[in-house]
């Protein structure tokens, strides 16, 4: 069996070999009467419309979509939920709870996180997720008797969850940023970092891909990482996707600026770094230059809405960025909400709010960057859409709930949410059936996971606080 043919718990998931829709959103538009068949390797082999159903298909409610990619995911950020919000302070004072919470995670703890946190990605739709992942080393900064074991645990979560993985491996090798240079690391960030450039590359080229994972590498942001390393980390990333944090808060331009004399996109740009291969996150606080320079390049973007609202990001220059001709892809970050729905939306929604004019991005320029674009920048690019030779991930949706009733189908995202979807297969696989994840009460996983914790969230121990 591949991956997501089988849960943590050993139960075997539910197979359709075919699915009748009353409406679907395939690559030229909404259809009605969709009949979607796929072969014993999990891919569409046929596409009807105007069809019947007939005994042999598996009836899917609603509205069905191809399935979403979360292309930003920091798993155990997810830990923060519920426990950090009325502390007030910036993104900075965030920072320093989430250190509490890497201080603390070995494999065992992360892998139960993560399962817990992926199996909930998948009952908001999310059929594919990519793990900027650079938590990779015990205490101290010593690595396990794997090197990679940490990123091990996070391929099995995600089997476990029955969802693919692109694994973002991140060079993470300085402290920070602050107008006299690169700073040490603190005792925590020792986890993220490993011992020089080489050895980052060979942890990193010893991942491999499998039939559910594929690999990628990430430059965690032009303070964690001297820019004298960052071509080897573009020779590295040749071929795979290369996604960076970039320009965030306004400290990290200060600062970039003040040591280097440009911009963090431009940084990147002298290194050549950017190209359709990169994803650029959160990419807030862009100058005009900055915008034409990802633009040129046909860099991705990949906006977080609730993670930048939660963290007082700012609003990023959402049309601006699209006139250039970047693509935009969404994704959960921190976790600090499980609707991807409400990521997708939240873009337009944003741009809004920092414009006051609707309309810039359009519900199917939304479900582009939740579907197609997303899983693109993520290393899948034949996934995200309903069509045969595309892997067999749908999502179902409910059409007449209290938030969907009376909905024009074409703008569903717009009003559905993680409790509107009904069904998620992936691969073939049904993950989700009647809004149920497939290894049960997911709430329970989180709970538990949580409690593997040894000490409350709090200011991370030996932390400094650089303001980088």
């Amino acid at each position: 069996m591949t991956a997501p043919d089988r849960a943590a718990s050993g139960k075997a998931l539910i197979r359709g070999r075919s699915w009748w829709c009353r409406q679907a959103w395939l690559p030229e538009g909404l259809a009605s009467d969709v009949r979607l068949s796929a072969d014993a390797d999990g891919r569409f082999t046929d596409v009807q419309t105007g069809v019947g159903a007939t005994g042999q298909d598996t009836q899917l409610p609603g509205i069905v979509l191809p399935g979403f990619a979360d292309a930003h995911s920091h798993a155990f950020h997810r830990a923060l939920r519920g426990r950090t919000h009325s502390d007030g302070g910036t993104f900075w004072t965030w920072r320093d709870l989430m250190y509490s919470v890497a201080a603390q995670l070995d494999p065992d703890s992360y892998r139960a996180l993560a399962t817990a946190v992926y199996a909930e990605s998948a009952l908001a739709g999310v059929t594919c997720i990519g793990e900027f992942h650079y938590l990779h080393h015990g205490p101290g900064g010593t690595p396990y008797d794997d090197p990679n074991a940490m990123g091990e645990a996070l391929r099995e979560a995600a089997a476990a969850a029955g969802i693919r993985l692109t694994l973002l491996d991140a060079a993470y090798l300085s402290g920070g940023l602050h107008a006299d240079g690169h700073q040490p690391l603190n005792s925590v960030q020792e986890r993220f970092a490993d011992a020089d450039i080489d050895t980052w590359a060979q942890r990193s080229d010893a991942l491999q891909p499998d039939p559910n994972v594929r690999i990628g590498v990430a430059v965690h942001s032009v303070r964690a990482v001297p820019a004298e390393h960052l071509a080897r980390i573009g020779e590295v990333a040749a071929g795979r996707p290369l996604h960076v944090h970039l320009s965030e808060q306004p400290a990290e331009n200060e600062t970039c600026q003040a040591v280097y004399g440009c911009s963090p996109t431009e940084l990147l740009d002298r290194h050549g770094l950017l190209g359709p291969a990169t994803t650029a996150v959160h990419a807030t606080h862009l100058t005009d230059n900055d915008i034409a320079i990802l633009g040129a390049r046909r860099v991705s973007v990949c906006l977080c809405p609730s993670t930048e609202a939660d963290l007082a990001d700012g609003l990023p220059p959402t049309g601006p960025l699209l006139a250039a001709g970047v693509r935009l892809c969404a994704g959960s970050d921190q976790h600090v909400a499980a609707d991807l729905l409400a990521e997708a939306r939240g873009v337009e929604l944003h741009e809004r709010l920092r414009t006051g004019r609707r309309g810039t991005v359009s519900p199917a320029a939304l479900l582009n960057a939740l579907t197609t674009a997303g899983h693109a920048a993520l290393g899948w690019p034949e996934a995200g859409r309903l069509e045969v030779g595309a892997p067999a991930d749908l999502v179902a949706i409910e059409d007449s709930s209290p938030r969907t009733a009376g909905t024009e189908p074409s703008q569903i995202i717009m009003t559905a949410g993680t409790a509107d979807i009904r069904t998620v297969v992936v691969g073939g696989a049904t993950v989700v059936t009647d809004g149920r994840h497939v290894l049960g009460d997911i709430g329970k996983l989180i709970d538990e996971a949580l409690a593997l914790l040894d000490e409350p969230i709090g200011a991370a121990p030996g932390s400094v606080r650089s303001g980088q």
